[in-house]
């Protein structure tokens, strides 16, 4: 069985602990950005038990006023595209005239689309669940001059 040189000890003594500052540090100054040192906020944090679960969707209304649901397969773009983009759209509901163009250019036939909105589906939770009551809320829309 071989042994570590003293030299070998030190320095894996020094490397856990940079590691375990940098690990302190994340944890309490950290952000997402910051992992694996940072805090992966998904993981680190707990919804409100009697708050409202948001269910974010993408929808089109076409030229026959039929509503489609945007999605990866018939634009090209993820819903997580979207969602971490989101208040950019807020901002700016022009921008969804992009996903109109992508939908349109992923989806050959299908009629053009004369409206382009996020909605958020609100879930209502008490106690940490379910109360079966739902609410939509469009937080932003486009539509076609």
């Amino acid at each position: 069985m071989d042994q570590l040189s003293v030299r070998g000890r030190r320095v894996r003594a020094v490397a856990t602990l940079i590691a375990g500052v940098l690990l302190l540090a994340g944890t309490l100054w950290g952000t997402d950005d910051d992992f694996p040192f940072g805090p992966f906020r998904m993981y680190s944090t707990a919804p409100d038990p009697n708050g409202a679960a948001r269910d974010t969707r993408v929808e089109g209304v076409d030229a026959d006023g039929r509503t489609v649901a945007i999605t990866e397969g018939n634009s090209g773009i993820r819903r997580a595209e979207i969602e971490g983009q989101q208040q950019a759209y807020v901002d700016d509901p022009a921008r969804l005239g992009r996903v109109a163009t992508a939908y349109e250019e992923h989806s050959p036939g299908a009629a053009p689309l004369r409206t382009v909105r996020i909605v958020v589906r609100w879930h209502g939770i008490e106690h940490a669940r379910p109360t079966g009551k739902s609410w939509d809320e469009v937080v932003a829309e486009w539509t076609r001059p």
